[in-house]
């Protein structure tokens, strides 16, 4: 599975995006923090986690006796760029501003 896939299927679950987005929202959280608004065990969470992890979205270091958990945006960016990126380039673009210039005539 090449690193694409990775990130694919680990943004393909509702939970591991809820998991990401409670790291965009304040990163460097523990495991405690991070499954205290989900309805599963904590192992489950783990499961996510290290999907995440795998993917490279997430990053884990020990501090203390705890172990935090960091959202790296690099692999979405990547993604973004070679998958997304390219569906936007002047063609779309020049589209959408049809549409837009059509709508806003026939209101």
């Amino acid at each position: 599975m090449d690193d694409d896939d990775r990130v694919f299927k680990a943004l393909a679950d509702p939970t591991r995006r809820h998991l990401l987005d409670r790291l965009f929202a304040r990163d460097g959280r523990t495991l405690t923090e991070l499954e205290s608004d989900l309805e599963m065990s904590r192992f489950g969470v783990m499961k996510h986690l290290k999907v995440l992890e795998d993917a490279g979205l997430v990053v884990s270091r020990k501090s203390g006796r705890e172990k935090l958990h960091f959202l790296n945006p690099v692999p979405i960016r990547l993604v973004h760029d070679r998958w997304i990126d390219k569906f936007t380039e002047r063609q779309v673009s020049a589209l959408v501003d049809l549409k837009n210039e059509l709508e806003g005539n026939a209101t």
